[in-house]
């Protein structure tokens, strides 16, 4: 159930498109990029606008950054924990750790004395009682197998990564003028003037200051999180017989390398039910496969129906609260369908579409985390352990490396359209009379995202948001179907069901997020947790 009501939509209605990106990345206050990007996308998709090659670019290279960092952030920072027990951390020997780090790469934070210096910094978290963001674990669960020195590696990596997901978000900051909340977009394009003889626009100085953080962040990338994520990925290997759940997968191709939206970066496509035989590409918004495909169910959730399903063209958002009722309307979410089934979106979907499309980037580091996690487990890997938990995290690794490699090309490309004397970045809408429709679509960091725009005579009539965690989070749909998450948590174990860590590992695999919360309610109010403030 998601407890909390976005409404963006009814704000949006008889508003200038022109502001709706403005308002719309308010839907969320982590996700806020994208959100943006996909909205001036939608209007200029009813407009059938032509974009500049700059604005292409600075936008990829924005949202490029942004799924880097937020890839990072959801490892480390918010489902690593989930694996990595930092009690047990402190009773590792920091040689034996940092040896067994250098043993799986060449990463200069590895050393001996970075390990015993996170330790002893631990260990002073703990004797202080001021655990904080360590606070709230499961520490000593059974689930929690690694050694202590995987711990200690892990807990080590876990710091650094708070520096590198920094670093991708300045990237954002100097494209983007600020971040959360961009300030750059504007429907035709984006607001960063090029004048490589002006210091107050997007210099030659701030270009190269953005690649030094890509390469930064490539280090980091390669030789920590894909390596961690292997390591740890195969000592649960276990998981990998858990969390497949639904296996539609669904994904959009992104990075668009032309004015028209017709060419891109990042291939998409959907897979019905894990059969990578039968993939059938997306190939750009003229295509008109995933907008003829795409619809909401408000049966279980809490909106006006009886409609059935509606195409987000033809959609409703009109609140209807009738307190929760597991067996009628119990979520605030929308159940989303392709073609009227359920259907996962993701790294996972994404990785396996790319992976099929032959995409060299992907196949090279999937076969990469593969190996090294075969290294470490002492057998084979096979494609198929995707379709799990685990799976979700080794896909996400997977496409940050990609990522970062076309964040590279991205900037590259840039570079050379303006060493060509290009240096348009916006192209002025003009609103027709009468009614036009356009969706704009994003690959977001957590799976495929959509706005859709009705607009007549220069203003909003409808607008629609369908969105990564709707997908996967969204309650059983008209046909009483389950979504991603109640379908991935059958036949999970769970050793303890006061504490289920079992039940948090799956669902943040999928890295929630509805209005940045996803909130676990105890309806006989025991009580769960409790903060004091000082």
């Amino acid at each position: 159930s998601a407890n909390m009501f976005r409404g963006i939509e009814m704000i949006l209605q008889g508003r200038d498109p022109r502001d709706a990106w403005v308002f719309a990345q308010r839907i969320c206050g982590v996700c806020t990029t994208v959100h943006a990007i996909v909205s001036v996308r939608a209007v200029e998709n009813a407009l059938e606008m032509e974009v500049p090659l700059n604005a292409q670019y600075i936008r990829n290279l924005i949202i490029g950054a942004h799924s880097v960092h937020d890839h990072i952030v959801h490892f480390y920072q918010l489902s690593a924990l989930d694996w990595v027990d930092i009690v047990s951390a402190l009773s590792a020997d920091p040689k034996a750790a940092a040896k067994l780090a250098q043993s799986l790469s060449d990463w200069p934070g590895n050393s001996v004395q970075e390990f015993i210096k996170v330790q002893e910094r631990m260990k002073a978290f703990v004797e202080s009682g001021q655990l904080g963001v360590f606070g709230s674990g499961y520490w000593g669960h059974p689930a929690m197998k690694l050694p202590p020195e995987v711990n200690l590696m892990a807990v080590v990596h876990y710091m650094q990564a708070l520096d590198y997901q920094r670093r991708a978000n300045q990237i954002v900051g100097i494209l983007g003028s600020k971040t959360p909340h961009i300030q750059n977009l504007a429907v035709g394009g984006v607001s960063n003037p090029i004048n490589p003889d002006s210091q107050s626009t997007l210099t030659i100085e701030r270009l190269y200051k953005i690649k030094t953080l890509i390469d930064e962040l490539g280090a980091f990338v390669n030789q920590v999180y894909m390596v961690d994520v292997a390591a740890i990925g195969a000592m649960y290997a276990d998981w990998t017989a858990y969390g497949a759940g639904v296996m539609n997968y669904l994904s959009v191709p992104d990075m668009p390398l032309d004015t028209k939206g017709t060419e891109f970066a990042l291939p998409g496509g959907y897979i019905p039910n894990g059969d990578v035989e039968s993939f059938r590409p997306i190939t750009g918004y003229q295509d008109g496969y995933f907008e003829d495909g795409v619809k909401e169910s408000v049966k279980h959730a809490w909106y006006e129906g009886g409609k059935g399903a509606l195409h987000p063209y033809d959609g409703e958002t009109n609140p209807e609260y009738t307190d929760f009722n597991d067996d009628g309307k119990y979520s605030w979410v929308k159940a989303p369908t392709f073609y009227d089934v359920r259907a996962q979106v993701g790294p996972l979907a994404n990785v396996l579409a790319m992976f099929v499309a032959g995409h060299e980037p992907t196949t090279r580091n999937l076969n990469r985390l593969l190996e090294i996690a075969g290294a470490v487990a002492g057998a084979e890997i096979p494609l198929a352990a995707l379709h799990s938990t685990i799976g979700r995290h080794a896909a996400r690794a997977v496409r940050c490396a990609v990522l970062y490699e076309t964040l590279d090309q991205q900037w590259n490309l840039l570079m050379q359209n303006i060493a060509n004397g290009d240096f348009d970045t916006y192209n002025r809408p003009i609103f027709p009379k009468g009614e036009i429709r356009g969706f704009g679509y994003h690959e977001a960091p957590r799976g495929v995202l959509s706005h859709w725009a009705v607009i007549n005579n220069g203003k909003i009539a409808n607008y629609q948001a369908v969105v990564p965690s709707t997908w996967n989070a969204g309650p059983r749909d008209e046909n009483d179907a389950l979504g991603p998450y109640e379908a991935s948590l059958i036949d999970n174990p769970v050793a303890e069901p006061d504490k289920p860590l079992e039940v948090i590992r799956t669902v943040h695999s999928f890295d929630p997020c509805l209005a940045c919360a996803v909130h676990m309610v105890d309806t006989d109010n025991n009580e769960i947790v409790r903060v004091k403030a000082l």
